[in-house]
């Protein structure tokens, strides 16, 4: 009998254990696949050796069939708190909620790396099931360079980051997953910012391998387009999630700090945007071939860059995931090889990709033309205030700090002429276009704008410039897109032709007004903050702004793994309740590391946001009360930009390969 409990005991170790070294073994073997993909792609596309070429699709799928068994794996031992694996006992306790379980399997480096290197291999999957209507060269050259990207980054994680290794003597429990991840917001913001970068790596390997066979035209637009497109809707939500999560987990009440692996997200993002407008000036009108190949591999190389900078601990962030300079060095040389080459083979391929679409100076193509300039210089603008620091410690020997000051000086002129610029591109007809007689559409628009900024600007005297700006850019944006809608339903206004339109333009429309909502929101809760900071006794009533708020208790709670200090703060205005707040200040015994949690009552045009700090000797509570207006406002303008990819993506034209020809062309056999 007691045998026969033992190995009852036993066997959900030794499963456990089977599935961890299968696992490992995937991994291992997605490796040696990933190689054989990259050479049978680059060889069988250029000599035509259709059978080479087929078995890079099939490689492909496989590779990531391979790729989803690891990560599943490692799941597998954080849901179970196998601590017989390292990763498990330095980013897990089996206390932790199961929310928390899964997602730490990506809130350390090593997982963060494997659920990388597979999405790479999602995407490739993804290239070799919807590319079927591709040219077999282009596609089997797009397959090797994404598995190319995948050899690096298995290499990587193998030989540098390997999430399987095992402990000897397995302790009792974990040490816990940093408090600051144990979050909704952030469980899912690394997955879809990771969608995002990885996407980016679908659009090199299209550039790439349109330098490769030397012809960039505009069935390339379209087929690079879908790529651009979803990269940049996972890239826009995920930033949102992250901005959501910086706004009420870190109890600052700021929605961005202009932190270094912020920074790391929003310059991909940037390009992204150019890459996407610049993308359609190659389809539509067989121009900037040679700024969207560029834009295609700038874009990636700023993935890679912040991988390094989030990575490498050269640049210190509160959420970054790594402090290895050797891990740096090895993401450097991925990130020298890669963009590097490409970079080479772009000069060497540069001549043969001339534009042939001629426009004028007023012209969508010149409006796209500036779009994608003010984009990229943008990105510039923040990459330099990012990596300065750095530089001047390497070629100065001083160290030095860029913060949120020169960051709003040198990035808001970007952002208030691509906001001027964007409504009016929007209306200009392709090739050339009578200013005067466009301009006479945007007229209501235009006085809708500034007399919404004026009566702000009237209603708020002697206070910032932000606000009445960023009402009219807002303003601006969100009327030009419906002065554009109301054209296109006709002379007429039949409004059954609005519903007729495509998809796209109904996305387009989407996204820009996102944008202004956005601005609106940001320019609202920097500009009319109102903030208050005081030490205040229990059941003691004091007011900020329109209302009055009092600290009716605190009390001492514990959680599923944490202890928690919690207020009890009730809301007013006037007489009447609005809501009852109750801010946190959490302890996690494990970790031994606190937290702070902010209460907020989210409401349509402002929120209250309270944040419980130390007692005092005398027996207060230091209390910060935040009203913040329109802050809702910005991650609903997020949410708009992102639904408006969507429905872009949906459109039947921007599916893969969209208007190739239905049947694939054969390849003979050389």
């Amino acid at each position: 009998m007691s045998q026969l409990r033992l190995a009852t005991w036993q066997m959900p170790s030794i499963v456990g254990d089977m599935i961890i070294e299968l696992g490992h073994f995937c991994l291992i073997l997605a490796f040696g696949l990933s190689c054989v993909q990259t050479v049978s792609g680059l060889v069988g596309a250029h000599y035509r050796w259709a059978g080479w070429m087929a078995m890079t699709g099939q490689a492909a799928l496989l590779q990531f069939a391979l790729t989803a068994c690891a990560f599943a794996a490692l799941t597998h031992g954080f849901v179970t708190s196998d601590f017989s694996l390292r990763l498990v006992v330095l980013n897990s306790h089996s206390l932790k909620p199961m929310l928390y379980k899964v997602s730490g399997v990506w809130g350390n480096h090593e997982g963060s790396m494997l659920l990388w290197v597979l999405i790479v291999t999602l995407f490739g999957a993804t290239a070799a099931w919807f590319g079927d209507r591709l040219p077999p060269t282009l596609q089997s050259r797009v397959l090797a360079v994404q598995s190319a990207i995948a050899v690096a980054f298995f290499a990587f994680i193998i030989f540098t980051s390997n999430p399987f290794l095992r402990l000897e003597v397995p302790p009792f429990d974990g040490q816990d997953l940093n408090p600051l991840l144990q979050d909704v917001g952030l469980a899912f913001h690394p997955p879809f910012l990771y969608l995002g970068y990885v996407g980016l790596s679908m659009t090199f390997s299209f550039a790439v391998a349109a330098l490769i066979e030397g012809r960039v035209d505009a069935a390339w637009g379209r087929w690079v387009r879908p790529w651009t497109l979803a990269a940049w809707i996972f890239l826009t939500i995920g930033i949102a999630l992250g901005s959501w999560w910086a706004y009420y987990e870190l109890g600052w009440g700021g929605f961005w700090f202009w932190d270094p692996v912020e920074n790391a997200s929003f310059m991909p993002w940037l390009l992204a945007g150019a890459l996407l407008h610049s993308a359609i000036v190659v389809e539509k009108r067989d121009s900037l071939k040679n700024w969207t190949i560029l834009l295609a591999i700038l874009a990636f190389g700023f993935s890679l860059t912040g991988t390094f900078i989030v990575r490498s601990g050269v640049l210190t962030s509160v959420h970054a995931f790594a402090n290895d300079p050797e891990r740096g060095v090895f993401i450097l040389a991925i990130l020298a090889l890669f963009i590097g080459g490409a970079l080479t083979l772009f000069a060497a391929r540069s001549s043969e990709m001339e534009a042939r679409g001629v426009f004028s100076l007023v012209s969508r193509e010149a409006a796209l033309v500036s779009n994608n300039i003010l984009l990229a210089a943008s990105a510039l603008v923040v990459f330099i205030g990012t990596i300065w620091p750095l530089l001047a410690e390497l070629a100065f020997d001083r160290k030095l700090s860029v913060g949120p000051p020169f960051f709003n000086q040198a990035f808001t002129p970007f952002v208030v002429a691509l906001g001027l610029i964007l409504p009016l591109g929007s209306v200009l007809p392709w090739k050339r276009a009578r200013l005067g007689r466009v301009t006479k559409r945007l007229i209501p628009a235009l006085v809708l704008a500034l007399a919404g900024a004026g009566l702000v600007w009237t209603l708020q005297t002697g206070r910032s410039l932000l606000g009445p700006v960023g009402l009219f850019l807002g303003a601006w944006l969100v009327f030009g897109t419906l002065t554009e809608l109301w054209t296109r339903a006709g002379r007429s206004h039949d409004l059954r032709r609005l519903v007729r339109l495509p998809r796209a333009d109904w996305g387009k429309a989407c996204a820009h007004a996102g944008l202004g909502v956005t601005i609106f929101g940001i320019a609202g809760m920097t500009a009319w903050q109102v903030e208050d900071i005081r030490v205040t006794a229990l059941k003691t009533p004091w007011q900020v702004g329109a209302y009055t708020l009092q600290l009716d208790k605190v009390e001492e709670l514990s959680g599923p793994n944490y202890l928690t200090t919690m207020g009890t703060v009730t809301l007013r205005k006037g007489r009447r309740l609005i809501a009852e707040l109750t801010p946190e200040k959490r302890y996690y015994p494990v970790a031994k590391m606190p937290t702070t949690e902010a209460a907020i009552d989210y409401r349509i045009m402002r929120d209250v946001y309270v944040v419980l700090g130390d007692p005092e000797v005398n027996g207060g509570w230091v209390v910060r009360t935040y009203i913040k207006p329109l802050a809702n406002w910005i991650w609903a303008g997020a949410l708009l930009m992102a639904f408006g990819g969507l429905l872009s993506l949906s459109d039947k034209r921007l599916r893969v390969a969209a208007g190739a020809t239905r049947t694939r062309p054969t390849v003979p056999a050389e």
